[in-house]
């Protein structure tokens, strides 16, 4: 095998991370994941994910992690709404869709970010991901790298995986080629205790997700664990409005002001999105890596991910494209088809790339679609229902 006796270094303890590494470790491989965060429990994990057949999926089952995640993900949590800036519902799976249909094409069950993090943190072997592993550089030693972390040792590694998110430190070391601004921005807010702090927004939510559009603006939201909400202002600005607007995002009344300014046409039912949300919001421009993309692969060096193609989350596809990165890159790396790791890498990176721009593509155009001012029937004909 290509890394027999050899040592992977895993850089991100993200989902693609962890799935790559679970993977390899069923064919035997040396691996560790190096992550930034002090442990665990350093962060709260963000919105849930939906977890696609192809992608996602795939992956949970060929780890064998299928039937822990059953045990953890949240039934209902992907049934939709969409209505209007005035919270008129036009179009509602709750009633029709299951909660559980496990091998259908369509299904795409929730699962808290923290949740699956915790599914895969427990299937790997003792002392795997070494935490607290701020990453500043790396040079080339022998056929591989030594590797450099703030808080812990330097580290030799065979090959080195860029699992390490949009702002990867690794991604440089194998091109220059850099992400563009989509014309989109995010504003994002939490609600905890949703059930007592937002009740209204609780009961219009129904523990599944709305999508509101209105006046070329959005407003995305659903239930996540413990009673919680995410939601998201989503609107086209200039690349630089997050640093350039002067708002204090810890300043929650003048966070309500600026949402009852910019969006002026919305019911004041949505007005308790703000009102409740604990601070700060957090403002989030939305990039993407151009769809041409391309590089030469390197033999000791590769990546997955948003480290490699970085897009918007219009079509949900983020989370799934790492996971299914994670899913190729195993069987490629541990494939006896090859006869060398840079042949290998090459086959790797040419399908991820293939397959990204093509998910990037319907991420950019649902984001032209959900953004325009007739996003309401085009989003209502793209889920081929139409109530009125």
């Amino acid at each position: 095998m290509l890394l027999q006796n050899k040592k992977i270094a895993i850089i991100g303890g993200g989902p693609g991370g962890l799935t790559l590494a679970k993977l390899l470790q069923l064919k035997g491989v040396n691996v560790n994941v190096y992550e930034r965060d002090i442990n665990k429990d350093a962060r709260v994990q963000g919105s849930p994910l939906d977890l696609h057949e192809e992608s996602g999926l795939a992956a949970i089952t060929e780890a064998g992690l299928l039937n822990e995640f059953k045990k953890n993900y949240m039934p209902g949590a992907d049934r939709l709404q969409i209505m209007n800036e005035q919270a008129a519902v036009f179009f509602s799976d709750h009633e029709a869709k299951p909660e559980e249909n496990f091998g259908q094409e369509h299904f795409r069950p929730e699962i808290s970010r923290g949740a699956l993090r915790r599914i895969l943190l427990e299937s790997l072997e003792p002392e795997t991901v070494v935490w607290d592993s701020h990453f500043l550089l790396m040079e080339t030693q022998n056929d591989g790298w030594l590797l450099h972390f703030k808080n812990n040792k330097s580290v030799y590694a065979d090959v080195v995986v860029a699992a390490d998110g949009a702002n990867s430190k690794i991604r440089p070391y194998i091109t220059d080629i850099k992400a563009f601004y989509s014309g989109v921005t995010m504003l994002e807010g939490n609600i905890y205790n949703a059930g007592e702090t937002a009740p209204k927004i609780n009961a219009l939510l129904n523990g599944g997700k709305i999508m509101a559009f209105g006046n070329g603006k959005d407003l995305l939201m659903g239930q996540k664990d413990n009673g919680e909400i995410g939601f998201y202002a989503s609107f086209k600005t200039d690349e630089k409005w997050a640093v350039n607007n002067g708002l204090n995002y810890s300043d929650k009344s003048q966070m309500l002001d600026w949402f009852k300014k910019e969006y002026s046409e919305w019911s004041d039912v949505w007005h308790e999105l703000f009102e409740s949300a604990v601070t700060p919001f957090v403002p989030r421009p939305i990039y993407c890596m151009p769809l041409d993309q391309t590089w030469e692969s390197m033999p000791n060096m590769t990546m997955l991910g948003d480290a490699a193609h970085v897009m918007p989350p219009f079509a949900g596809e983020g989370v799934n494209a790492a996971m299914r990165d994670a899913l190729e890159m195993s069987r490629c790396l541990t494939s006896n088809e090859y006869d060398s790791l840079q042949e290998a890498i090459t086959v790797y990176e040419t399908d991820m790339r293939e397959r990204a721009s093509a998910k990037a593509q319907e991420s950019l155009e649902n984001g032209e679609r959900m953004h325009s001012e007739n996003a309401l029937e085009i989003m209502l004909d793209f889920f081929g229902n139409h109530q009125k």
